[in-house]
């Protein structure tokens, strides 16, 4: 959780989404009573280390690790919570003090701690015993979060098993010692809420969710006909599209192809986070099109969209509003529209938590595109709108196509066919980011100092690029004369 997001919270009161809780020797013994009432209600933000009047006191520093620990393997454990709902808290210092914020998201299933139901109101948590209560309680999560209907008839063969070993892998290389890598499959898609029953009806099965993640396209295209992913780019050709990608498999190969999509049409800008060199198109896009998935209603068949135009990104979905109007960091309450889906990509490590994608946009868009703000307007269509100028800077196919044959032409044939494949690349993103340092050069490619002068000597020879400004902070541009070999191309 961003620490400006913490300190925000912590000016508030205490309320339906907010409970402070001292954390001296141990845990809070109510902490999971909490927890499994914002599960059932509308989510919420735990603050360990903070009195009920907002004061931060702030827990022992050398119990973080400890305390950090067990809330995760207690969101796990049937007996303290049921269904587990796994949990990661984040550690954050405010005025000097250490604070654990778990972030507890809305679920689409009900849970009981150590048996017993509870709820959430402006008061705080209470019990849930009445049989009306728990059944109105049941039935306002099954029309809230389709994401969790239960599909009877759908079986193991219906399932992509080699997505499940993949899933496993990218949950392993974020958590490495994440409890559902040591659980067989049947236990993995009960523990991930993807496998339930349905306590009212005594209906089991795997859920829509489930189905959207792992299945099959021919399953998901069966349960949900109208289910795609419409990503265009509309700069050259605004009335129809210069490049398009129809997406209509599952969840997790989706989320690639997008990225994939946005990598090759948007230029990228490297950015120091203290010594580590990021991707600030990565850091943005990456939550921009998992927020389109994780938070999309499928059962509304308004199509989704990403389109790409030569001043913004346009990304629609449909959506379960909470609200209606724009949001912003300060006025935003984290709400996920498929808890299950969303606490899915968490544990992927496609999403940090419930909340960042819109700090994250926030934060990196001044860096990617000066002077840029996000626009983020919840209704019953979601707008996410990123302002970005690409003129003259989008590559499409043709272009690509343009340029390798302009340097099989120009470079002589003593020349490899991998050496010119790179030359090609390297002039594409010259272009994209409208001109390069060396060192840029060598850290995009993977290739060494003298490789890439080698390179930049052999585009130069061939006028293809030039050289402005001075020798230790200048840049290599596309020249004049390839501008109008792409130019053509377009045509």
């Amino acid at each position: 959780m961003p620490v400006e997001l913490v300190r925000n919270l912590i000016k508030k009161e205490e309320g339906i989404r907010l409970e402070f809780k001292e954390a001296n020797d141990k845990l809070p013994s109510n902490l999971f009573e909490t927890i499994c009432a914002f599960l059932n209600r509308e989510g919420g933000s735990v603050l360990l280390g903070v009195k009920d009047n907002g004061s931060v006191i702030g827990i022992d520093e050398t119990k973080t690790k400890k305390y950090s620990a067990e809330i995760a393997s207690l969101s796990n454990n049937k007996n303290k919570l049921d269904p587990p709902f796994i949990l990661y808290p984040s550690v954050v210092e405010i005025k000097n003090k250490i604070l654990i914020h778990i972030q507890v998201p809305a679920s689409s299933q009900v849970h009981k701690s150590n048996g017993i139901i509870y709820d959430r109101s402006s008061d705080g948590d209470f019990k849930v015993t009445d049989v009306s209560k728990i059944a109105e309680l049941y039935n306002r999560k099954k029309t809230h979060y389709t994401e969790g209907e239960i599909f009877s008839a759908l079986s193991e063969k219906d399932l992509n098993y080699n997505l499940l070993i993949k899933a496993k892998n990218l949950i392993r290389s974020n958590k490495p010692n994440h409890p559902w890598l040591e659980l067989d499959d049947k236990q993995f898609f009960v523990a991930s809420g993807l496998y339930r029953k349905d306590y009212q009806s005594n209906k089991e099965g795997f859920t829509l969710a489930a189905a959207l993640l792992f299945g099959k396209d021919e399953v998901i295209q069966n349960i949900l006909p109208h289910y795609k992913i419409d990503a265009l780019v509309k700069i050259q050709n605004t009335d129809r599209y210069d490049d398009r990608l129809v997406v209509n498999t599952n969840l997790i190969r989706a989320y690639d192809q997008l990225m994939e999509f946005v990598e090759k049409h948007l230029p990228d800008k490297f950015h120091l986070e203290g010594k580590t060199r990021i991707s600030i198109r990565e850091r943005i896009f990456r939550e921009v099109v998992a927020n389109l998935i994780v938070h999309r209603e499928y059962t509304n068949a308004y199509p989704a969209s990403l389109i790409i135009y030569n001043d913004r990104v346009e990304i629609h979905n449909a959506n379960n509003p909470i609200g209606s109007g724009p949001i912003s960091v300060e006025n935003f309450s984290p709400y996920p529209k498929n808890p299950t889906i969303s606490k899915f990509f968490v544990q992927l490590g496609r999403v940090e938590e419930l909340g960042s994608g819109l700090i994250n946009v926030v934060k990196y868009l001044p860096i990617y595109s000066p002077g840029s703000k996000p626009q983020f307007i919840e209704d019953h269509v979601f707008k996410t709108i990123i302002p970005i100028n690409l003129k003259g800077t989008a590559v499409i196919e043709k272009d690509i196509d343009a340029v390798s044959d302009a340097v099989s032409d120009a470079v002589s044939d003593a020349v490899s066919d991998a050496v010119k494949e790179r030359l090609v690349k390297e002039l594409i993103e010259i272009y994209r980011m409208n001109g390069m340092r060396l060192p840029e050069i060598q850290d995009k490619f993977e290739i060494g100092r003298a490789t890439a002068q080698r390179d930049m000597k052999v585009l130069k020879d061939i006028d293809f690029i030039e050289f402005i400004g001075q020798p230790k902070s200048g840049k290599y541009f596309v020249s004049k004369p390839l501008k109008k070999i792409i130019e053509k191309g377009k045509s």
